[in-house]
């Protein structure tokens, strides 16, 4: 009978793959970085989808995100730190009375004219 390897395992092919891939990306990435030292080069892949000095391609994982979903972003950052102020004990008093600069001056300005006129 001949000997099964454990097929929970990932086959060799599967392990291979899996290495090609993570050095693609490992590259892939100090490629952007040697770029970026030059000073903004375009890369070919990013040049073949639109992309030009300033401008950003318009398909793939570097394009430009959409007004739409750069306020949507916005939105979900914005209540993440609300939540994140509610959960530190931080929270905004609607119906408080907000004291302005001005107020505190007049109540200070009328302490020195108190002490003028003693």
């Amino acid at each position: 009978m001949p000997s099964r390897k454990n097929p929970n395992a990932p086959s060799k092919n599967r392990l291979a793959a899996r290495a090609g891939k993570q050095r693609k990306t490992r590259q892939q990435a100090a490629a952007q970085g040697q770029l970026a030292i030059k000073g903004g080069a375009i890369a070919k892949a990013d040049a073949r989808r639109g992309a030009r000095p300033g401008l950003l391609p318009t398909s793939g994982p570097r394009r430009a995100i959409s007004k739409k979903r750069q306020r949507k972003n916005e939105k979900m950052l914005g209540h993440a730190l609300r939540r994140k102020m509610e959960k530190e004990g931080e929270v905004v008093m609607k119906d408080a009375p907000v004291e302005k600069e001005k107020d505190k001056k007049k109540e200070g300005g009328d302490a020195e004219a108190e002490m003028d006129i003693e």
